[in-house]
C-alpha cells in the first residue's frame, strides 16, 4: 500500500467519523480520499473509480434530501422549523460546548413546533419526526461513505 493510499484511507476514515459524528462534511472527506488516489493512480482504473464513486456520492445526496424531506413534510415540519432547530443548536452547542447542540436542535424544533401547533402531543410528534428524519439522512450518508469506500478497496485489492 503506498502512501497516497493510505493518507486516502485515512481522509476516508475521517469522513466516516464526520457522518456518525457530524461535525465535518463526511461524505466530501470520503470522496476527496478517492480523488486523491485517483490523481496519483494516473490510470484508467483510477479515473473510472473517481467517476463511480462520483455517481455514487451524487446519488446518496439526492437520496439524503429528497426521502427525509419528504418525511418531515408529512408530518408537518418546515424548513423553517429545521433552521430554528440549527440555530438553537448552536446557541446551545456555544453556552454548553459538547452536550449543547444535541439538546439544542431537538430543543428548538420543539419549541417552534409548540408556537405553530399549541399543544404538546402535536409539538412533540413533530420533534420525534424530524428526529428519524436526521437519523435516516445519517444512515442514507453512512451508507453511501461505505459504498465509495468499498469500490475503493475493490479497485486497490483487485485492479491496480
Amino acid at each position: 500500500m503506498t502512501a497516497i493510499a493510505v493518507i486516502s484511507a485515512l481522509l476516508m476514515l475521517v469522513g466516516i467519523v464526520g457522518i456518525v459524528v457530524p461535525v465535518l462534511p463526511g461524505l466530501f472527506f470520503v470522496w476527496l480520499g478517492v480523488l486523491l488516489w485517483s490523481v496519483s493512480e494516473t490510470s484508467a482504473t483510477g479515473w473510472a473509480v473517481l467517476s463511480a464513486v462520483t455517481v455514487v456520492g451524487a446519488a446518496g445526496i439526492v437520496l439524503q434530501y429528497l426521502i427525509p424531506g419528504q418525511r418531515m413534510r408529512a408530518a408537518g415540519v418546515k424548513t423553517s422549523t429545521m433552521v430554528a432547530g440549527v440555530v438553537v443548536a448552536i446557541l446551545c452547542g456555544i453556552a454548553v460546548p459538547v452536550v449543547g447542540a444535541v439538546v439544542g436542535f431537538p430543543l428548538g424544533i420543539y419549541a417552534v413546533q409548540r408556537v405553530r401547533r399549541h399543544e404538546h402531543q402535536a409539538a412533540w410528534r413533530s420533534t420525534v419526526s424530524a428526529l428519524r428524519a436526521i437519523g435516516l439522512n445519517i444512515l442514507i450518508e453512512l451508507a453511501t461513505a461505505l459504498v465509495i469506500v468499498a469500490i475503493w478497496v475493490a479497485a486497490l485489492t483487485w485492479w491496480t
